[in-house]
């Protein structure tokens, strides 16, 4: 095997340099060992630093001996490292933990602390700056709205007050004037324009930030209480008048019924504060601007429910909220707690005739659907109300509030029954036979039961009150007339009766009977808005309990009147009412307007005109004996109406009635006995 050539090593060093190079070495030897003698070489090694003992320091500690007789050097305390750094710079460790207090004092001085007063100037500030630039231009500063819901979470309870005010205003501002709707999986997938994805993005910021404010009022409104402090409870009062002008300004809008139920669970309490009143006239302002009956049906539904799950046990002004719907002057239909008679549009006897059906070809139907979807999405851009859509509403509502009324009536929950009795006469022409009979039972009752706790029989000649119940059983009464007698004339009467074997004359003689103690009533013209003074020798003397014990915004006198018209002046037949009773009823209504006040004496006089202009005939006698055909006694008192033989007496209270104080009285009389001459 052939090796390759060789090569020559170089030298690393001129070989010039060597020789000076040895006697360098030569004279750094001889220096050192001249000189070695004077180095402290024992000193030099105990100051050098050891390896692996940097940090050790030395123990001036004394040595210790252990039980087996070693002898052991202490150690020295562990000291920290921040201990030894102040220690080598300064040379003391007290001196540098004041260092280190001084220098925290110093940073936390650089950034004050401000004081309340000065936080919500700075928010109010931030808030308006924020408000203006989302109501300038919404689209692109939609996600401001995460700042204000910052300032809303605040402690400070002033600075959260006004961040709820500023966002009530702002998104009553930028909430657009339809629902928004949640985009479906295949419009997420879907190309989109650039101005359309903007839109879209903008919509799904709105929903979220206005989700989020709605559920932060309903927390804030829970701490609406009697045991929480001042500042909660104003927190809580702002947020209910926050979700209060929320609902009246977009009731259109997107969780209308989170808004509802903050509302209504308020207005669950039985404590009547501002914040009550608040949500309630909320509400009926709702009732009375909702058009296509959406929004109302919605909060019928809640509040039936919220009263059903407080057993009833309610203030009777959430019932009256009911008085408020539209449907009282729309609905042209009659209905009841199961159902609505509706008769169909081209129907005879309920039955829906055979229409022709008219031959469409395929894409003929196919172009009939495209096109009716088309004017679907058109209406309801244009927001118009579907009079079919809004009956349904109608009918739904209706059947929810006699269901409500129903329910009460049967109860008899005594808080309720006058704020019943008021809504049945008010929907009486929309109520079917069917649910008729039912009511005129429980009316039936009711009146006996006010027979039996104001002992009309006895002769008691004042008011009297349940001080248990709270209960104003002579009102109570009266309405039962007035909604009986409002209930016949939308019905057959005489088809009623034959079918449902209701005794109709008992609501006339508990009237008749009721005439003679209501007269003798000292507070028959006041209502439970009038201001009185309280007669301070009666047993409860409290005019803010006289004010609850009222179950009707209508006077005394009001209720009378208006039973005594449907009795004696039906507005079916005049001829249906019996002479007797005509009779009967002018020679107590005569004789109750000497015991009446002037305005209701003279609307007593006023009404017993019509009488006669009506019935002129028929109470001739009481005025001319000579035309008298009866004889016999007069008994006012008598139990049946008929049997009290009223053409056996004469209207003598006439004469007395001539010299009453007030002219207008005497010239009423004067009128009355013109009118009873000229219809003989």
């Amino acid at each position: 095997m052939s090796h390759g050539p060789l090569f020559k090593r170089r030298r690393l060093s001129p070989p010039e340099d060597r020789p000076r190079a040895r006697k360098e070495d030569r004279d750094t030897t001889k220096d050192f060992y001249q000189h070695a003698a004077r180095w402290n070489l024992e000193y030099d090694y105990e100051q050098r630093a050891h390896k692996g003992k940097k940090n050790v320091k030395e123990s001036n500690r004394l040595p210790t001996k252990t039980l087996e007789g070693q002898v052991v050097q202490a150690t020295p305390i562990a000291e920290t490292v921040q201990d030894r750094d102040d220690d080598s710079f300064l040379g003391s460790g007290s001196e540098g933990d004041e260092d280190v207090k001084q220098q925290a004092t110093e940073e936390h001085e650089s950034k004050p602390q401000l004081s309340q007063r000065q936080q919500i100037v700075i928010a109010k500030e931030e808030l308006a700056r924020v408000a203006g630039l989302i109501t300038e231009n919404p689209e692109e500063h939609i996600g401001a709205l995460n700042i204000l819901a910052q300032h809303a979470a605040s402690s400070n309870i002033t600075i959260e007050k006004l961040a709820l005010a500023t966002q009530l205003a702002v998104y009553r501002d930028i909430i657009p004037g339809y629902r928004i709707r949640p985009a479906s999986e295949d419009e997420l997938r879907s190309k989109l324009s650039k101005e359309v994805k903007k839109l879209r993005t903008f919509e799904q910021a709105l929903v979220q930030g206005y989700k989020e404010y709605v559920n932060d009022l309903a927390k804030t409104t829970r701490k609406s209480s009697t045991d929480v402090p001042e500042g909660l409870a104003s927190l809580a009062t702002v947020a209910i008048s926050c979700a209060c002008t929320l609902l009246n300004a977009v009731p259109h809008f997107n969780f209308r019924d989170q808004v509802l139920n903050i509302l209504v669970d308020r207005m669950s309490s039985r404590i009547v504060d501002a914040d009550f009143i608040r949500c309630r006239e909320a509400l009926e302002t709702l009732f009375q601007n909702d058009e296509d009956g959406t929004a109302s049906l919605e909060a019928v539904s809640i509040l039936t429910s919220m009263m059903k799950s407080k057993r009833y046990h309610i203030d009777e002004s959430v019932l009256n909220t009911f008085l408020h719907l539209r449907l009282l002057s729309e609905f042209a239909h009659k209905g009841s707690s199961k159902g609505i008679d509706k008769a169909e549009e081209g129907s005879t006897d309920g039955k829906r005739l055979k229409q022709k059906r008219e031959f469409r070809t395929k894409r003929e139907r196919k172009l009939l659907k495209e096109r009716k979807v088309v004017e679907k999405e058109l209406k309801e851009a244009d927001a118009v109300v579907s009079h079919e859509e809004r009956d349904k509403n109608q009918s739904e509502q209706l059947k929810l509030v006699f269901v409500a009324y129903f329910r009460i009536l049967k109860a008899r929950t005594p808080s309720l029954m006058g704020a019943v009795l008021e809504g049945l006469a008010r929907y009486a022409h929309l109520i079917n036979q069917d649910f008729f009979g039912d009511i005129l039972e429980a009316l039936k009752d009711l009146i006996t039961d006010a027979e039996t706790a104001t002992n009309v029989d006895d002769g008691a000649h004042e008011e009297e009150f349940d001080e248990n119940t709270a209960r104003n059983f002579t009102r109570e009464s009266l309405l039962c007339i007035t909604t009986a007698f409002a209930l016949l004339q939308g019905q057959d009467v005489a088809k009623s009766a034959s079918a449902l074997h209701l005794d109709l004359n008992f609501f006339t003689t508990h009237l008749y009977r009721t005439l003679l103690p209501i007269s003798l009533n000292s507070d028959i013209e006041l209502s439970a808005k009038s201001l009185h003074l309280p007669d301070p020798h009666a047993a409860d003397s409290d005019p803010a309990a006289n004010k609850k014990l009222r179950v009707n915004a209508q006077t005394t006198t009001v209720l009378l009147l208006r039973s005594l018209q449907a009795v004696l002046l039906p507005p079916t037949s005049v001829r249906s009412v019996p002479p007797l009773r005509v009779a009967a009823f002018s020679k107590q209504l005569v004789s109750s307007a000497l015991h009446l006040p002037e305005k209701s004496c003279l609307a007593t006089v006023g009404l017993m005109n019509t009488i006669a202009k009506t019935h002129g005939r028929r109470i001739t006698a009481l005025w001319h004996t000579e035309e008298r055909k009866g004889d016999g006694v007069f008994d006012p008192l008598r139990a049946d109406v008929e049997g009290s033989n009223p053409f056996a007496s004469t209207v003598w209270e006439g004469e007395i009635l001539r010299r009453h104080y007030c002219p207008k009285v005497s010239q009423g009389i004067l009128a009355l006995e013109k009118t009873v001459l000229e219809s003989r």
